[in-house]
This record gives structure tokens, C-alpha cells and sequence, in this order.
């Protein structure tokens, strides 16, 4: 197969030559928005992130095969994939484990009260804080039961918490316990202290989290989005925040990078991440492993 890989398969260098003893002709292009390095009417599979955000997928007449390195599919067209009967793959589970282990951590801050504690070591500040709460025996509403949702759910079970879902269809999940149907979801926000977002990003999802879902929350509650920051709706977010919101922990964004200007920055009860809750030292070897699999099963 004629194989173009980019640059946003951070181990590809190391891999290239991996991929030609598995029978791939190889081309390897570092940056998605470059000049394609060969004709894309050659191009049967690609290993990429946003290349069709640069480059029109039409151009590519013998594609049949593409692997994303990201888990979702909102950065590509998936009408004309399936309409030509492509086989697409991302990155599931890749990014799963540091993103769970971040949303137990940006809990953990807020009701631990980190930046207290930070703004006051860093003025030699000796101040004790009283109104520190446990996550134990809260209850989680994971939104989007998939595999950043799972992953999620178990870390968050090992502290003691009571676990719900959402998800396309109502269930009973053996981690997470009761899973409501997304048309249910007002009724799982009425009764969860901590709500974490792993839903993709689609249609229905978009702007899901307005002043209604927003009014639905429990009182001093806190959301954590590490989905997408189009599921929200900022505005209504930050009205939120004001009015009954515990405080937030937000690593996506409507807009990316968020504006300097945003008052999100300020927020004593928001923690502000650059969309990097999926890093961690594993990745590389996941997505590896990964890849190659999918290669295999594209291939048949």
C-alpha cells in the first residue's frame, strides 16, 4: 500500500522503516498543512491527524485506508469516508489513561484547594484552610461512556464514589453501574456533585451543556471537560460558575487557544489547562502498538 504518514505520529521517524517490512511503500510528510511530498491520486492509506483539514479529501481517488492519531473523528469528513467505503481507525484507548488520571487530579485540586495552597507557598504564607472537601462518597456522572469515560470510572471508584453514566442508550455498565440515556441526562445532573465530560463531539453533543443542562446541575457542583470545547456553551458556563457551579476544571475550549482575554483565566474556582490532558510518557508506545495493528486488520 502507498502509504503517506505525517508528522503527527509523534514515533513515525522510528517506524518507517517498521512499516516498509510489513510491505508499505512509505512517504512521510512532517507538517499536515505542507505541499503533499507525492501525487495524492498514488496515496492508498494515510497515517495523519488533520491532513484533510488542508488538503481535499477528493483529491485522494485510491485512498482506501486511513488511521487517525486522535480518538475523536470530528477532523475529518466522514461523509465522504463512508460514502466511498474508506476504512477509517483512531486512536482508541491511546490517551485514555492520562486523561482519566487528569480529571481525578482537577477534582482533587479544586476540593483540595491547590492554588490556595500554591499562592500561598509561593509567599511563605502559613494559612490553614478549613473548607476542604472529600471526594469520597461523592457521586460522579461520567458523560460519554466510552473509553476515556471507563478509564475515568475506575479511578474515580477507587476513592469511593458513587458512579452514573450517559450515554446514546440507557444500560447497566459492570464499572460504572447505572447508565442513563442521553435524552435522561437531566435527571443523572440533578443527582451528581462531580460531571465529567468524554462525550464525542457530534451533532447532538454540540452545545449540549447550555443554560438548561446548566440549570440542571446540582448546586455546588463541579463540571470537568476533557471531550471537546464546542459541548459547552461558554457563556452559559460562566453563568454557571457564578451562580451555582463549585468550580470547573476545563482542558478544551471553544475557541483553542483560549483568548487572552477570556475571563475563564481569572476564575478563582476554574482550573485552565492548554488542551493537554491526554500527554503522558505512555502514549508513544500505545499508538505504536496501535497503528500497527490496525494496519494489519486494514490490510485484510
Amino acid at each position: 500500500m502507498k502509504l503517506l504518514v505525517t508528522g503527527a505520529w509523534g514515533n513515525a521517524s522510528e517506524q518507517l522503516n517498521n512499516l516498509k517490512t510489513l510491505g508499505h511503500d512509505v512517504v512521510f510528510m512532517q507538517n499536515e498543512k505542507d505541499e503533499l511530498p507525492c501525487s495524492p491520486i498514488d496515496i492508498e492509506g494515510v497515517i495523519c491527524n488533520g491532513l484533510f483539514l488542508y488538503h481535499d479529501i477528493d483529491e485522494f481517488s485510491s485512498l482506501k485506508y486511513v488511521q487517525l492519531t486522535s480518538a475523536g473523528f470530528d477532523r475529518v469528513p466522514m461523509d465522504k469516508i463512508n460514502s466511498r467505503g474508506i476504512k477509517i481507525f483512531n486512536a482508541r484507548g491511546v490517551y485514555s489513561i492520562p486523561m482519566a488520571e487528569y480529571a481525578v487530579w482537577g477534582v482533587l485540586s479544586l476540593y483540595k484547594k491547590a492554588k490556595t495552597f500554591n499562592a500561598n507557598q509561593s509567599q511563605n504564607k502559613w494559612d490553614k484552610q478549613r473548607e476542604i472537601f472529600e471526594l469520597y462518597g461523592k457521586t460522579v456522572l461520567i458523560v460519554g461512556c466510552g473509553n476515556v469515560g471507563l478509564e475515568c470510572a475506575k479511578r474515580f471508584k477507587a476513592f469511593g464514589t458513587n458512579l452514573i453514566g450517559v450515554d446514546l442508550e440507557e444500560r447497566q455498565d459492570d464499572v460504572i453501574g447505572k447508565v442513563y440515556k442521553i435524552n435522561d441526562i437531566d435527571k443523572a445532573l440533578n443527582i451528581a456533585d462531580v460531571v465529567v465530560l468524554t462525550l464525542p463531539l457530534t451533532e447532538l453533543t454540540k452545545g449540549l451543556f447550555d443554560r438548561t443542562r446548566f440549570s440542571q446541575m446540582k448546586d455546588g457542583s463541579i463540571l470537568v471537560n476533557i471531550a471537546r470545547g464546542q459541548v459547552v456553551e461558554e457563556n452559559a458556563m460562566l453563568e454557571a460558575l457564578d451562580a451555582k457551579l463549585y468550580g470547573a476544571v476545563l482542558d478544551v475550549f471553544n475557541e483553542e487557544p483560549l483568548s487572552n482575554s477570556s475571563p475563564l483565566w481569572q476564575k478563582e474556582n476554574v482550573i485552565v489547562t492548554p488542551h493537554n490532558s491526554f500527554v503522558g510518557e505512555g502514549n508513544g508506545e500505545r499508538l505504536t502498538s496501535r497503528i500497527i495493528q490496525n494496519l494489519k486488520v486494514g490490510m485484510l
